[in-house]
């Protein structure tokens, strides 16, 4: 059995709350300059080497790539052979988005109450926390601090069986397309199907937290995938929305089973920073 004390992950997560936002993926590095030569629009190609130009200086500096250091999203995958010793695996989350939050000087954008009460918690807890029972002894926390432009262009429909392939694609197409913008694209869309109204949301930013690349293992949708990419490409909104080739980054989809009188999709939405990390024991 795998032992993973309370004290590790409190330190993983609070670096991971901190590199997110300061550093992005070798991987992200290398889609910005594939972005780079397929751009037409002069605007479009001097937005992306200024979002390259951000990006290296964020580094340099150790600075937030964006001021918007976002709600910080947690996905823990944990083996059944794993034991959590020495406290609570959701405080100690919280603990370490805490701290990184703090030491890191990111900003806080939680509020306490969506309501009636919004007040900023200080510290940008409660972090969104998602956990996976998995077979075996992983470890993993994935990381991703998810910024309101991009949540806020989010949607969610629950169609009718009968929509089929044509409605997923007018549901993704209309939410990029009335997002223009407002989710800072290059975006990288997230579109969850299946499920129920709640499961669904969540399938589409688990979406978001698979890597550059990475096609669903079923080829119809791995396909999709593609057929999207390909068509939100085509809307010419461009890099921060000033025209241009390059509306996305990339699409992903996550399915799951449903009921036979439903068909839920969602699209969630990640702006060009895409500020994801992993920590895996």
């Amino acid at each position: 059995m795998k032992i993973v004390r309370v004290e590790e992950i409190e330190e993983a997560v609070m670096k991971l709350s901190i590199n997110v936002n300061y550093f992005i993926r070798d991987e992200l590095k290398e889609a910005y300059k594939q972005a780079l030569e397929r751009e037409v629009s002069e605007t479009g190609k001097e937005i992306l080497n200024q979002m390259i130009q951000n990006v290296e200086l964020a580094a340099s500096e150790e600075l937030p790539i964006c001021q918007d250091t976002g709600v910080a999203v947690i996905y823990v995958e944990i083996g059944q052979d794993v034991k959590i010793e020495g406290g609570n695996l959701y405080d100690a989350i919280n603990k370490g988005v805490s701290r990184g939050y703090k030491e890191g000087y990111l900003r806080k954008s939680v509020v306490k109450d969506p309501l009636f009460n919004r007040v900023n918690t200080g510290d940008n807890t409660p972090a969104m926390i998602h956990v996976e029972v998995v077979p075996g002894d992983v470890f993993r926390l994935t990381f991703i601090a998810k910024g309101t432009g991009a949540e806020n262009m989010s949607r969610l429909a629950m169609l009718t069986p009968a929509a089929g392939v044509k409605g997923v694609k007018d549901f993704v197409l209309k939410t990029v397309a009335e997002a223009g913008p407002n989710p800072c694209p290059p975006v990288v869309v997230g579109v969850g199907i299946g499920g129920t109204f709640d499961m669904v949301g969540w399938l589409a930013k688990k979406a978001l937290m698979r890597k550059f690349g990475s096609r669903h293992p079923d080829p119809n949708y791995a396909k999709l995938e593609l057929e999207l990419l390909e068509e939100i490409n085509k809307l010419g909104i461009g890099p921060q929305g000033l025209g241009g080739r390059i509306t996305a980054l990339d699409v992903r989809i996550e399915t799951a089973p449903c009921h036979i009188g439903a068909l839920p999709v969602a699209v969630n939405l990640d702006c060009h920073a895409h500020r994801v990390g992993v920590w895996e024991k």
